[in-house]
């Protein structure tokens, strides 16, 4: 199946860059444009370029006084304590100069994806400096300062009136969606994450299930630490295909962080490539059967941006566009080009070796309490079946 897809992109999207150690570093974003353009399946044709949100866009969801106390933050005149209150001023979200704009280029990025589909000028696209999906109304947290996906589902309420399915399989919790739509009937969060017992941001159990006409719209499947492949892919493909049939969403919107792969150094799940391949797939698939195709992806979290990050994002280009993974070896030109730049030794493959996958003696285990963790996150569903509820 050969779709027409929109990337966005532009140079300027780097601009979000809190210091040089800062493990959130949107040279990914680059890396993999130019991996796609490598492999000869992105071409100018398909670059939309992102604009600014306006304040007014910004405010479909954070707090004008927070806009506000941005704005001054990154010229410089925030306060030490209202930085603190704001939360500009952690080693995770530390303000910088421009970070207003370079925060809004992302969203306005996200705004862009989201009206090209939704205009049908494309059925799918992509904002992989996008999921920025920490950010609170008033507050900044977790790398992100504006909420650009949450900002964008407003924005498809206000515009166009959509019901949306918002699905999360970054490592870590999506909280600051799941909050700014915990009340609301349509709009439904499944966020599929390593269990916040050890990781941030310590949320995303089973309970959280949405409040008021909200309630039951909200699902998490928190996965044990060190969870692989198979039973990776098990729980995110029961969970994305009962819901949705629940559901039946007008439009998807995803975010793809990248950082439940073994060589991730911020979390503790331990899947391959293989995920990456099949996270995209599914939701290919699915936008095509519920949605008539209306898909807009981003990215997220992911902090081995030379090993991981550019290959799994590749991966959702690739399947956008014509429902294909990339196999075989990565393009030599890459590899000469960034070898030089890279941290570690770069994959020479789409995939990795078998002999690279570590081995967790309580894979058994782990099994078993994800199966079991999955069971009550849908256990909301079976009850709504069974009383012979519907839409």
């Amino acid at each position: 199946m050969n779709c027409k897809c929109s990337f966005v992109y532009s140079e300027k999207l780097l601009d979000y860059h809190f210091y040089p150690e800062h493990p959130f570093n949107q040279i990914r974003v680059q890396l993999t444009k130019e991996l796609l353009e490598s492999m000869h399946v992105l071409d100018q044709s398909h670059i939309i370029l992102p604009r600014y949100a306006t304040d007014e866009e910004l405010a479909l969801f954070h707090d004008s006084t927070y806009i506000e106390a941005v704005k001054r933050a990154s010229e410089g005149s925030l306060s030490s304590a209202q930085k603190i209150d704001f939360g500009l001023d952690t080693e995770d979200t530390p303000a910088f100069f421009g970070m207003h704009d370079a925060a809004a280029l992302i969203v306005g990025g996200t705004l862009e994806a989201v009206e090209t589909v939704l205009e049908k000028k494309t059925e799918h696209a992509l904002n992989l400096s996008g999921g920025l999906h920490h950010g609170f109304k008033r507050k900044a947290s977790g790398f992100c300062v504006y909420n650009d996906a949450a900002v964008a589902i407003k924005h498809i309420q206000k515009n166009y009136g959509l019901r949306t399915l918002y699905i999360d399989t970054d490592a870590h919790h999506g909280d600051g969606v799941q909050w700014a739509f915990y009340d609301d009937a349509n709009v439904c969060t499944l966020s599929i994450h390593e269990t916040g017992r050890h990781l941030f941001p310590g949320t995303g159990y089973v309970n959280e299930r949405g409040i008021k006409s909200g309630y039951g719209y909200s699902f998490n499947v928190p996965l044990d630490a060190f969870t692989q492949d198979g039973s990776y892919l098990e729980t995110y493909e029961s969970a994305f295909r009962e819901v949705v049939e629940f559901f039946k969403p007008d439009v998807i919107v995803t975010q793809n962080g990248a950082d439940s792969h073994f060589f991730d150094p911020l979390t503790h799940l331990c899947a391959s490539m293989k995920i990456y391949e099949e996270i995209p797939r599914l939701a290919h698939q699915l936008a095509h059967e519920y949605c008539e195709g209306r898909w807009i992806a981003l990215g997220g979290g992911g902090y081995d941006i030379w090993r991981v990050v550019p290959r799994a994002w590749a991966q959702i280009w690739k399947i956008m566009i014509d429902g294909e993974a990339f196999t075989g070896p990565l393009p030599e030109e890459w590899l000469l080009k960034w070898q030089k730049e890279a941290s570690h030794s770069l994959p020479t493959h789409w995939h990795d070796p078998v002999s690279s996958h570590p081995t967790i003696p309580r894979k058994d285990e782990i099994t078993e309490k994800n199966k079991q963790m999955l069971h009550h996150a849908l256990a909301f569903i079976d009850k709504y079946k069974k009383k012979g509820l519907s839409h």
